[in-house]
Formats: C-alpha cells, sequence, structure tokens
C-alpha cells in the first residue's frame, strides 16, 4: 500500500475537517482509549481538531501528521513540544489514529518513524507517551524501541464507560 505522509497546517486542519473528523470518530467508535467515551458524535470530532490541535498548530508547538491513502486522510501522529523549559530536550507522542480499514498495512509503523525524524529537527531527544495497557498499540512501541516506565490503575474511563483500564507509560530516548 502507497501512503503519503504529509505535515498538515492549520489551514489543511480547517479544509480537512469532515476526513479529520471521521477518522477520530471511527477510531473512538472502534474502541480506542484516545481520551474519548461513547456517545462520540461528528460535532465533538470536529470540535476536538478546531479547539485543541488547531491552535496548537497554529502557535507552533505541535505537528499534525497525516497519513493519506489514495488522496484519503488514512490516519494521523501528533508531536506536542509546548513544554516548559526545563523540559525542551522532551515531546510527547499524541493521538496516534489510523483508521479502522487501513489498518495492519504498516501505517501506524510509518507515522511513528516520521515523527520521530520530526523530534530529532526540533531537536528533542526524549520521546514520551502513554498507551492503554494490554492495547493493540503497546507491541507497536516496544518494537519502536520504546521503554516501559510504568504503569497506573484506573486511569481512564473505557470508550464504553463500563470500566476504568490502566495506562503504559512510555518513552524513547532519540539518537541523532
Amino acid at each position: 500500500m502507497s501512503a503519503s505522509l504529509r505535515h498538515f497546517s492549520s489551514t489543511d486542519i480547517l479544509e480537512r475537517l469532515p476526513e479529520l473528523g471521521a477518522l477520530l470518530q471511527d477510531c473512538v467508535h472502534d474502541g480506542a482509549s484516545i481520551g474519548f467515551i461513547l456517545p462520540f458524535d461528528t460535532a465533538a470530532s470536529q470540535a476536538f481538531w478546531v479547539d485543541n490541535v488547531l491552535p496548537a498548530v497554529t502557535r507552533g508547538v505541535r505537528l499534525l501528521l497525516v497519513a493519506e491513502v489514495d488522496g484519503k486522510v488514512a490516519g494521523a501522529v501528533q508531536l506536542d513540544w509546548d513544554t516548559n523549559p526545563n523540559q525542551a530536550h522532551r515531546a510527547e507522542v499524541r493521538k496516534l489514529l489510523v483508521a479502522p480499514a487501513f489498518r495492519r498495512r504498516g501505517l501506524a509503523r510509518q507515522l511513528m518513524q516520521a515523527l520521530e525524524e520530526q523530534a530529532r529537527l526540533l531537536p528533542r531527544s526524549l520521546l514520551t507517551l502513554d498507551t492503554r495497557s494490554g492495547d493493540h498499540a503497546e507491541p507497536l512501541y516496544l518494537s519502536l524501541g520504546y521503554v516501559v516506565a510504568g504503569s497506573i490503575p484506573g486511569y481512564a474511563l473505557a470508550p464504553a464507560g463500563d470500566r476504568l483500564d490502566a495506562t503504559t507509560v512510555m518513552y524513547k530516548q532519540l539518537r541523532r
């Protein structure tokens, strides 16, 4: 599968808002633990991009990297480097999303590898992230060299709202 990866600007976010909203909504409805619970409608999904991602991209403290397949938004990941002065060496990986129809094709790995290259250019030498413990993303992060720092039980409400899930906190030291 041929995917193209590109940075989305503020203009791109607004122009492709319906697709970005659909990506997030599809992932949440498929059970992804990415901060939202059901019911999760189109308005709430688009509001996330406009109210959370757009301002950070506009301020130049977050990168939105998008994977497109045949011109369609198939996945995305964010790199957030809006840190305190004593943490100017690190950035946080946020919201790795791959549309259910495009999973198991290597898009998540491509997005993460490209994100790491961008982090090196900033330059950032430490990446952090958290993921639902036992989730299908955890082995991906481990295979990319992320190290488990620990787990926090009962960290977040599951998307269905029926239980509290643990989260695994991970990090990766980047080599330049």
